[in-house]
C-alpha cells in the first residue's frame, strides 16, 4: 500500500484507505464511464485511484498545495488535479450532469452544502462521506429539524447510506462517519422567493427552544396577535417548535408571511 501523508489537524484531514468503505463511498454514487465526477479533498488519493477506473473523467480539487504534486505523479489521463478551495471553485466550468464523491473535512460540510445547493450548476448527485451526527441532521425528519436540514432537503432528496467507522481512519476522528446521498430535485418542492423563505426559516430557528410564536413574531416584528392568526391560518398551534415542521408547513407559513417579509 502507498504510504499515506501525514494529516494536518488544521485542515481537518483524516485518511480513509479501507477498501470496503472506500468501495461503499464509489457504489453509492453509481458512477460509470460517461460521469464526470469532482472530488473535494482528495488527500492521499485512495478515493480518486477508484474513482479513475470507474469514472470517464475525475476532478479533484485539493486546498493543500503539499498534496497537489504528489497527486499529480502518474495520474491516469482522465484525473485532472487543481489546487484550490472548493468555496471558491467556478462549478460553472463544470457540464451539467456532473456528479460530486468526495470524503470532505468535517468543518467544511454546512458552507460546502450551501455552495452546491445555491449554484447556478450544481451537481445532479451528491455523495459526501460526513460526520454522521452531520448526516442524521441533514437527512431528520419532523420533530428533529434544523436550518440545516431544511435548507438540503428544499434542494435535494436525502438518504443516507453505509456508516464508516472512525478506526478506518488515520487518524482516527472522535466519531464515526455516515455515506450522505444527495439526489438534486428536478423541480423546486415550494412555489416561493428562496431569498425570502429562507429569510423567514432563519427567523424561525433564530431560538430553538422558543416557540413558533415567540421566534416569527419578534422576526416578523408582528404582534403576538397577528402572529397567532397567522399560524392558525397556516394551520399550526402556535406553541409549536421550528425542529416539528416540515418543508410543507413552513410553505404554509410562508404564504400568510409573504406580506409581512
Amino acid at each position: 500500500m502507498k504510504e499515506m501523508p501525514i494529516a494536518k489537524k488544521s485542515l481537518g484531514q483524516h485518511w480513509l484507505s479501507d477498501d470496503g468503505a472506500l468501495n461503499a463511498i464509489v457504489e453509492a454514487g453509481q458512477v460509470g464511464g460517461e460521469d464526470t465526477v469532482l472530488e473535494i479533498g482528495p488527500g492521499g488519493g485512495t478515493l480518486t485511484r477508484k474513482l479513475t477506473e470507474r469514472a470517464g473523467q475525475v476532478i479533484a480539487i485539493e486546498l493543500d498545495k503539499s498534496l497537489v504534486t504528489g497527486l499529480q505523479k502518474s495520474a491516469p489521463t482522465n484525473l485532472r488535479v487543481i489546487e484550490g478551495d472548493i468555496l471558491t471553485f467556478d462549478l460553472t466550468t463544470l457540464p451539467p450532469t456532473y456528479k460530486v464523491v468526495a470524503n470532505i473535512p468535517y468543518y467544511l460540510t454546512s458552507r460546502l452544502l450551501r455552495v452546491l445547493s445555491e449554484s447556478n450548476n450544481p451537481p445532479h448527485l451528491c455523495v459526501l462521506l460526513v460526520q454522521k451526527e452531520v448526516a442524521e441532521r441533514v437527512a431528520a425528519k419532523p420533530g428533529a429539524m434544523s436550518l440545516l436540514s431544511i435548507t438540503t432537503q428544499f434542494y435535494w432528496q436525502v438518504s443516507l447510506g453505509q456508516v464508516v467507522q472512525a478506526k478506518l481512519f488515520t487518524p482516527p476522528p472522535k466519531i464515526d462517519s455516515q455515506i450522505l446521498k444527495l439526489e438534486r430535485r428536478t423541480s423546486l418542492p415550494l412555489d416561493v422567493d428562496t431569498k425570502q423563505f429562507f429569510r423567514l426559516v432563519k427567523m424561525g430557528f433564530a431560538a430553538r427552544r422558543k416557540t413558533l410564536l415567540n421566534s416569527l413574531s419578534v422576526g416578523l416584528r408582528a404582534g403576538k396577535a397577528e402572529t397567532t392568526q397567522l399560524l392558525e391560518a397556516a394551520g399550526l398551534e402556535p406553541r409549536t417548535r421550528p425542529q416539528e415542521l416540515s418543508l410543507e408547513n413552513w410553505g404554509e407559513i410562508y404564504k400568510r408571511a409573504l406580506p409581512l417579509l
